[in-house]
């Protein structure tokens, strides 16, 4: 019967069991880990060959677009110019769209203001340095040690398991 075990079998117990519950969790954990990584791979494979077939598919409508030109009258070497400058010019929009998206990064201020907030004095005085930023802001006052009863405290007034039928 549970009520007549005590305290410390317990403990042992329920260390026993939720060690055995996450052992079983990492278990767990891995096999379906193992199951997405082969879909993940195989999905990245396909997508890598739709890339590939894409990037041949482009290649060839753009000669196709070249000596459509040419058929229109275009010399031979104008229209392939034609087309070239189209690419480089969309190229360079795309760079031009990349690098403003890139300029408007925030530089993870959240995390940064949380990190601070989670370090003692000493710290909180090593952290700006540590984590580069646009602006190094002084860290956050420490909150006062905690004064109230301990763990120990607060418990030594009850009666034991054992004791209590």
């Amino acid at each position: 019967m549970p009520e007549d075990e005590s305290l410390g079998a317990l403990v042992a117990q329920a260390s026993h069991h939720i060690s055995t519950l996450v052992r079983s969790e990492i278990e767990l954990a891995k096999a379906e880990l193992k199951f997405d990584a082969k879909r993940v791979g195989m999905a990245a494979g396909l997508f890598g060959a739709a890339a590939f077939i894409g990037h041949l598919c482009l290649i060839l409508a753009s000669f196709a677009i070249a000596y459509a030109l040419v058929a229109v009258g275009l010399a031979t070497w104008l229209a392939f110019t034609i087309v070239t400058v189209f690419y480089l010019l969309t190229a360079g929009l795309l760079v031009f769209i990349g690098y403003r998206r890139l300029k408007g990064l925030t530089g993870m201020k959240r995390t940064r203001r949380s990190l601070r907030g989670l370090g003692g004095p000493e710290e909180a005085e090593v952290l700006p340095e540590t984590i580069p930023g646009p602006t190094a802001r002084p860290a956050a006052p420490a909150p006062p040690p905690y004064t109230g009863p301990t763990a120990g405290q607060v418990g030594a007034h009850r009666e034991s398991v054992s004791d209590a039928g």
